[in-house]
């Protein structure tokens, strides 16, 4: 596929468009959680999340349930029961490696004894874009719009807590209760995104645009428009290219955000 017009044909098939739309949906509300991710210091998390939404899958399948219910649930129980870890000195670190390395051996554990077959673990791995479904589009469409406005009505509070947690402390901001909300948070957006592109690329949309965004905003508020603005661009413009030139649509959107994301990095910041 290499031209303008056989894109515009592949638009008018229903699982083009539906993947569309959810990508649109996964651009506003995923690059505000690599915001949180980024703020918080927190990287390790979103690995351990990524496997613990396929020990979620993996429990799914092997259940005849639906995957993503299990990831999402599985996901928000774990994030708020890691809470209470962010305030302790070793932090989140050990307890996340202790925690990937449980739940990746776990999910591959199910999914050999369940019998899955390749395909259904490679669509865990990597995401099929082009398979998702209306459950996952409305998973999709409450996570946009309740980060954006967890972010805009607590954003005195995120922008305190993000900066300096002590500081949060003493100016009275509830930072056990949002640092719990935040963590779950994360984790539901984190397994929100399997379907688009597997555990394992996750990063597309979410910590790759909060990365661009960090150079160019100079505040909390505008590094989380551009997060935004970033993650529709890197996102659309991957996709295209994927179906331009037909190639998978997970890796490539990664590829086109992390060469965007160097390039943003690497540009001269103009002086103000």
């Amino acid at each position: 596929m290499n031209s303008l017009a056989e894109l515009q044909v592949l638009l008018e098939l229903p699982s083009v468009r539906l993947a569309l739309v959810a990508l649109v949906l996964g651009s506003v509300a995923l690059p505000v959680v690599g915001v949180f991710v980024i703020g918080l210091d927190i990287l390790p998390v979103r690995f351990a999340m990524m496997h613990v939404a396929l020990l979620g899958a993996a429990v799914g399948l092997t259940a005849g349930l639906d995957p993503l219910v299990c990831a999402l649930v599985l996901c928000a129980l774990t994030g708020g029961a890691l809470a209470p870890l962010a305030k302790a000195p070793a932090g989140l670190s050990g307890a996340m490696g202790l925690l990937m390395t449980l739940a990746v051996a776990a999910a591959l554990l199910m999914l050999s004894l369940s019998g899955v077959n390749a395909n259904g673990a490679f669509e865990l791995l990597w995401g099929s874009i082009l398979a998702t479904r209306p459950a996952d589009v409305a998973v999709l469409a409450v996570l946009a719009v309740l980060v954006p406005a967890l972010f805009w009505i607590r954003r005195r509070d995120l922008g305190l807590l993000l900066h300096d947690r002590e500081l949060a402390v003493c100016s009275g901001v509830p930072v056990g209760v949002l640092t719990v909300v935040l963590l779950a948070v994360i984790s539901v957006a984190i397994a929100g995104a399997i379907r688009l592109t597997g555990a394992l690329l996750v990063d597309a949309l979410t910590l790759l645009p909060a990365l661009a965004a960090r150079r160019l905003g100079a505040s909390l508020v505008a590094m989380t428009g551009w997060a935004v603005v970033c993650g529709l661009a890197f996102n659309l413009g991957g996709f295209a290219l994927a179906l331009l030139f037909d190639l998978p649509p997970g890796p490539v959107l990664v590829l086109f955000g992390g060469a965007l994301t160097l390039l943003i990095t690497l540009a001269p910041r103009r002086r103000t």
